[in-house]
């Protein structure tokens, strides 16, 4: 049995902890927050764990085999300092930090580290999105040369202490939401992005909110470009107020041969009749004018357990096989987490700016 300490007992948490349920000899047997509403919600998810008021008091029992980060963003560089110093592996919650010093002050730390740190980039492990990559593995495109996303989806949630209505908080909506499609970009494109250009607003959420912070400023639209060293280029569509959309995400990578898009329903719980749906995978052939269409099938447990397509579900069961096997490398690196973060943190400097930005000579 691999025991999980969780810290961050928030609606991220608690759809870990829904994940880890449906795994074989894993649980989550120690939750630490400060919130006793969230914390008493994800006790009573995870069977027979015990609850911490903080993050001292879980590591000072010694109760898990694994920590797992789910804090807000602002506490991830500090809470990953602290357990650091223990030789337990670690799963930490995207994005890495809110800032791309931190995540490279972290980088440092860790050098040396025998136990692994995973950055948990959920998306990578959609079935969709992993059916996406192995069309591009098989030469089904040809090498890619651009990669174009569009989320249109649902606005942010109210959360604990309204953490996520604040910049200084997030890191910004282009860290906080999109740093998963600056590390598909660059998963995809096999290259390290060299400039961003970022068109975005504030438009429609949150304008007429105000809390003991202020008044509420992330951005809930955007057009992102990512240029990237080996000539590749990316493109993010990004709306926050299109919620009921049938694709939350379409994910469509182009090369020479064809084109590949992976098509991702939003979650159950946001679709009209509240019902779990498929995704889709379809391959557009260049040279026969042929367009192909598959199902790809998500278990609809997996479905129901949280509101990435089955992908926490799966990541955690890398994860896992990485922790039982001793060794090896994490599939999500903390320089991977580094590379998201930069490109989120340049885009929303160029949305602000109007100017582009240029990565040349900023990586780890």
């Amino acid at each position: 049995m691999i025991r999980y300490g969780l810290i961050g007992a928030g609606m991220m948490g608690q759809e870990h902890i829904r994940n880890i349920n449906l795994l074989a000899d894993a649980r989550v047997t120690a939750v630490a927050d400060p919130d006793a509403r969230m914390r008493e919600l994800s006790l009573a998810t995870a069977e027979s764990a015990k609850g911490y008021l903080s993050v001292d008091d879980l590591v000072g029992e010694d109760a898990c085999d694994i920590y797992l980060i789910a804090a807000p963003n602002d506490l991830h560089a500090g809470l990953l300092q602290q357990l650091m110093a223990t030789d337990k592996p670690i799963l930490v919650e995207k994005p890495l930090a809110t800032t791309s010093a931190a995540c490279r002050d972290l980088l440092n730390m860790a050098k040396g580290r025998k136990a692994p740190i995973w950055v948990a980039m959920e998306y990578r492990y959609m079935p969709p999105i992993q059916r996406l990559l192995q069309a591009i593995d098989q030469g089904a495109t040809g090498d890619p040369r651009m990669v174009s996303i569009r989320e249109h989806r649902f606005p942010f949630l109210p959360k604990v202490d309204d953490w996520n209505r604040f910049n200084a908080r997030t890191g910004g909506t282009l860290v906080e939401k999109c740093c998963h499609f600056w590390d598909l970009m660059r998963l995809i494109l096999k290259s390290d992005p060299v400039r961003v250009y970022a068109s975005a607003g504030v438009d429609v959420n949150h304008r007429d909110e105000r809390y003991a912070g202020g008044i509420p400023d992330i951005v809930d639209n955007a057009y992102v470009i990512v240029d990237f060293a080996n000539g590749t280029r990316g493109m993010l569509d990004l709306c926050m107020f299109a919620e009921g959309s049938h694709w939350q995400e379409f994910v469509a990578v182009t090369g020479p041969k064809a084109r590949c898009d992976a098509l991702i329903p939003g979650p159950a719980r946001f679709a009209p009749d509240g019902a779990p749906r498929e995704a889709e995978f379809v391959t557009s052939i260049r040279a026969l004018k042929q367009e192909v269409r598959e199902i790809v099938h998500t278990p609809p447990e997996l479905l129901l357990a949280g509101d990435h397509h089955g992908s926490t579900f799966y990541q955690h069961k890398r994860f896992l096989d990485l922790v039982r096997a001793g060794k090896g490398t994490p599939e999500v690196t903390l320089e991977d987490g580094y590379w998201s973060v930069l490109v989120g943190e340049a885009a929303e400097e160029s949305a602000r700016s109007g100017q582009a930005i240029s990565l040349v000579g900023r990586g780890p």
